[in-house]
């Protein structure tokens, strides 16, 4: 009886070791189909710059005031021959020695586990752009830009203070206003915006890796101004770009409202003024606009410089004949930077806003002639520029109607 119960636990046994084997077996071999992890994913390759970065050591830094390229590569020890072969060779790329720039990014990739073997330099001048100085064989230098994605946004507004601010309260790159301010400066003095004046607008603003790195053109803007309403559509003719109103004509007048982009009139055109230095009443035949000394004077026009010259009332000063019918004039610069004689184009830097000559702040006195008459320029209806000529205007109704539809459905932000 003893013998046969040994006998059945041996069976048992072997039963029970025979299933476990059995379904052990089974198991890993499901396990082992589902969970192996192909060899490449075990460690996915890090690239950036076009460069696999995860075999090296990445070191990633600014510029710093006053930095050289020399200094930087040698913290790295980096050769001092391989540095000046690097700088020869990027002259036609890129110039590092002269365009090395505070506060700019750059990345250096060394040996694995190491900062004393740099392998790879690369510069960001800016945000859309990088060089690479590749020391891992001959050295090469080259210059790439990363991708662009460019997306359509709209804004809009109801201003309380400035333009500027309007835009900043929103998060909405202010860059922006200065766009608008060009588009609108023959028509609109954003020195006079009042107070509930309103805009729509539809814009590019570009994107590098999900992040903005800058605006496009403006499609289209509306401006409520004053009580009178503004539109300027972007539109190509004969290969050249230019903003058009609803009647197809362009907004780009004859004259620029101010010679300043930002700034604030402080006094304007009249027969009679008490003049804060002199302290008697006389005419002021011009309209002044207060900025920080240093600030850039533009050429309202088109023209040819006739004076450049300082006067003990008018102190630094620069005069523009601008043809038959109209010349200008600048006050009070603080440096002049055209001479006589020279021609220059609407919106070229022709000085710097100073407080020279008769002057107890720093300003510009704008001066304007009709016909040999001083005149007040805001009073003055200015032609337009070239309208859209007539074998493009079924191309332009086609985007004004696709425009007025989109500025239909933006709503007043306020």
């Amino acid at each position: 009886m003893q013998k046969r119960n040994i006998i059945i636990l041996i069976l048992c046994g072997i039963t029970v070791t025979i299933l476990s084997f059995f379904y052990a077996k089974k198991y890993i071999s499901h396990t082992s189909k589902h969970e192996t992890i192909p060899k490449d994913s075990i460690h996915k390759p890090t690239f950036e710059y076009g460069i696999r970065t995860d075999t090296f050591t990445v070191y990633k830094g600014n510029i710093q005031p006053n930095e050289i390229i020399t200094n930087l590569l040698l913290k790295f020890s980096l050769p001092q021959d391989k540095i000046m072969e690097m700088v020869n060779k990027s002259k036609t790329v890129y110039d590092i020695e002269r365009n090395l720039i505070a506060g700019k990014n750059y990345t250096i990739l060394c040996e694995k586990d190491s900062l004393n073997q740099p392998r790879c330099f690369i510069y960001e001048p800016n945000s859309t752009e990088y060089v690479v100085f590749d020391f891992r064989d001959s050295i090469q230098v080259y210059r790439k830009k990363r991708p662009i994605k460019t997306e359509i946004k709209t804004a809009s507004g109801t201003i309380t203070s400035s333009l500027y601010k309007t835009l900043e309260d929103q998060n909405i790159n202010p860059v922006l206003a200065v766009e608008l301010s060009n588009i609108f400066a023959w028509t609109i003095d954003f020195y006079r915006i009042q107070k509930n004046d309103s805009f729509k607008v539809i814009y590019e603003e570009k994107f590098v890796d999900e992040k903005p790195v800058g605006l496009g053109k403006i499609i289209a803007a509306h401006f409520s101004h004053a009580g009178k309403e503004f539109q300027g559509h972007y539109f190509e003719q004969n290969g050249v770009a230019d903003y058009f109103d609803e009647k197809a004509f362009s907004v780009r007048k004859a004259f620029l409202k101010s010679p300043l982009k930002f700034g604030r009139l402080t006094s304007g055109y009249t027969m009679k003024r008490f003049h804060p230095v002199q302290k008697i009443n006389k005419a002021h035949l011009g309209t002044d606009y207060a900025a920080p000394k240093g600030t850039p004077i533009l050429a309202t026009g088109n023209g040819v410089v006739t004076e450049s010259g300082h006067g003990v009332f008018n102190g630094n000063y620069v005069k523009i004949r601008h043809n038959s019918t109209y010349t200008t004039q600048y006050l009070h610069m603080s440096k002049r930077a055209v001479k006589a004689g020279h021609k220059v184009t609407q919106g070229e830097v022709i000085g710097y806003v100073g407080s020279t000559g008769l002057a107890t702040g720093p300003h510009v006195c704008y001066r304007f002639w009709k016909n040999g008459k001083q005149v007040n320029h805001l009073r003055e209806d200015f032609p337009t520029a070239e309208p859209i000529q007539k074998q493009f205007k079924d191309s332009f109704e086609i985007i004004l109607k696709e425009n007025n539809s989109r500025f239909d459905k933006i709503q007043i932000h306020s």
